[in-house]
């Protein structure tokens, strides 16, 4: 897991070679007026999701990991406190290989807030259960990156 502020989404780029992709599509063409749903970036291998969330509490928020792809995750609207569990320390629970998601039942171990400006990434490595807020919705951007 990472997280680090919006404007330094480019210097991770030595992470994954699509990281930046993202960052030269953000410049391009910013975040905040796209209306919610999927934009492909580069084919399935980088796409984004604008959407809009439902607001949880740490209960509703269900742990997720993924196999394939990389989450980047930046709120838009208001700050999002995610929840993160090392995947190693998470039980074996049933693979959507369709959806690439894998949900486990539980409470994260530890806890994150997010604020507009900033993103966090999460690699398939981290469990992670987001959309933990206060509020009824949540506006973010999820970019999707292939491993």
């Amino acid at each position: 897991m990472i997280i680090d502020k919006l404007e330094n989404l480019g210097k991770y780029a030595c992470l994954n070679p699509l990281f930046k992709k993202v960052a030269d599509y953000i410049a391009a063409n910013g975040l905040d007026n796209h209306e919610v749903g999927k934009v492909e970036i580069d084919g399935k291998d980088l796409f984004v999701n604008y959407s809009i969330a439902k607001g949880k509490t740490k209960e509703e928020a269900k742990i997720e990991s993924h196999n394939n792809m990389i989450d980047i995750q930046i709120p838009l609207s208001c700050p999002e406190t995610m929840g993160y569990t090392a995947r190693k320390d998470l039980p074996e629970e049933e693979y959507n290989e369709v959806k690439d998601i894998t949900f486990y039942k539980g409470l994260a171990k530890d806890y994150v807030t997010i604020f507009p400006g900033s993103f966090v990434i999460f690699f398939p490595e981290d469990g992670h259960a987001p959309c933990i807020s206060d509020e009824k919705e949540i506006k973010k951007v999820i970019f999707k990156v292939r491993v």
